[in-house]
């Protein structure tokens, strides 16, 4: 490992196959003024570690960072919590594929009585979806750092060819404006969106819960059998079946969704609003000056769309600087730091700063609208909230491809019923 010496701040540059010392002996032990940041490969992570100086000016703190891509930060994080090792402070982690598992096991600092403990920082500042999502079990275990939610990406030409003066608002809606657009433009689908087992989970989502439906009720019981999830897996895959790309595969993550809508193949995708400048940027999207942004359509529940944090910052639970680490992390997401984040285009939790003229005037407007709609309404999940996520989402995942399909969805259902039923039993 190299490390580098500037302004006071050390940074410990970690390669895929390298990984920081682990502590011991006294000195290991001891609270120290230097506070070990974990951070994965993201542009969050450029941005803030640019700031440093700051933070150094600020507390005489320095930081030693280390930084790694997503499969290298999981299996450190795996080896060395499950170890007990005290040589990570501060940790970037994503709170829904293993924070469950990470609180469950006690790797978690609970930091409930230090978000509250500074009004200026404002912990009532962070939007509910995703302060739910690093809550557990009552315990504030996390910081929401960046932040996604669904919204529908469309066509302003082929709405308006089409004879509509406005995206829709409502399933049936979207429905009906994909069928026309399809009809109206042979060879153009009406509507797209992924398709794979796993990776539509977390968009189909949004219409599970505006159907009035999640997967689960929360205390382990699986609630795929219900009206609401069948009618929610129906709009999906019928969507697709009826109104999608001739010859769907049923494999598509957003690359290759996107690649259907920007190539001009598709009236309406709907996705995270965090990849919008791959449809409104021209060296990537041939419709580039027709894309507008819509709030998700509501269903029967009202527009319900994910509205969580992709990554956050958490401490570990073994450190023992965890005073500091708290620190860094209140700086870290102050409405300072935030504030120059969201301006470089990575989308917060904070509510004050969605709301600041100077965060967000480089947004498209109707894109902006939408994220503000679900920072109200948003749920703060996209999949299941459990800790073997993978298995949980091929599971909740084959009813999608079975409908697009056109297979016996009832059948489907029962069988994803017994299926994750059965798995959630396995995970008390």
């Amino acid at each position: 490992m190299r490390r580098l010496h500037a302004m006071g701040v050390t940074f410990a540059l970690a390669v895929p196959l390298v990984v920081s010392g682990c502590g011991g002996g006294e000195a290991a032990q001891a609270p120290s003024d230097t506070v070990r940041v974990t951070l994965a490969n993201h542009v969050w992570t450029e941005n803030i570690k640019a700031q440093f100086d700051d933070f150094t000016a600020q507390t005489g703190l320095k930081v030693e960072l280390t930084q790694l891509g997503e499969d290298q930060l999981s299996d450190q994080y795996n080896v060395k919590l499950n170890a007990g090792s005290s040589d990570i402070d501060v940790m970037m982690y994503r709170p829904l594929q293993e924070g469950k598992m990470f609180a469950r096991n006690g790797w978690m600092a609970d930091l409930s009585d230090k978000v509250t403990s500074n009004p200026e920082w404002d912990w009532d500042d962070y939007q509910a979806g995703p302060v739910t999502a690093t809550t557990y079990e009552g315990q504030v275990v996390g910081v929401p750092i960046i932040t996604e939610t669904q919204v529908l990406y469309y066509r302003k030409d082929l709405l308006e060819a089409s004879g509509f003066t406005a995206p829709p608002a409502t399933m049936d809606e979207l429905k009906e404006m994909s069928a026309k657009i399809n009809e109206d433009n042979p060879g153009v689908a009406g509507f797209v969106a992924r398709t794979g087992r796993t990776a539509a989970v977390t968009q189909f989502s949004s219409f599970l819960f505006s159907y009035g439906g999640d997967f689960d009720d929360g205390a382990g019981v699986a609630t795929l059998d219900t009206q609401a999830a069948h009618d929610a897996y129906d709009m999906y895959g019928s969507l697709i079946r009826e109104y999608g790309p001739a010859n769907v595969s049923t494999d598509m993550s957003w690359p290759e969704a996107m690649a259907v809508f920007t190539q001009g193949q598709a009236g309406f995708y709907v996705e995270a609003n965090s990849l919008y400048k791959n449809a409104t940027d021209p060296t990537k999207s041939q419709v580039a000056d027709t894309v507008g942004f819509a709030a998700f359509p509501a269903g029967p529940a009202g527009s319900r769309p994910y509205n969580i944090p992709s990554w956050a910052l958490g401490v570990n639970a073994g450190s023992t600087n965890i005073d500091n680490a708290w620190k860094f992390i209140e700086w870290a997401t102050s409405k300072e730091q935030t504030l120059l984040n969201q301006q470089a285009g990575v989308p917060s939790a904070r509510t004050s700063v969605w709301a600041d003229p100077q965060a967000t005037q480089d947004y498209p407007p109707d894109l902006l609208a939408a994220a503000q709609a679900a920072a109200d309404d948003g749920v703060g999940h996209d999949r299941p909230l459990v800790v073997q996520v993978a298995k949980a989402r091929e599971i909740v995942g084959q009813p999608i491809v079975d409908s697009i399909t056109g297979k016996d969805l009832d059948a489907s259902l029962a069988g994803a019923q017994t299926s994750y039923q059965a798995f959630l039993d396995d995970e008390k």
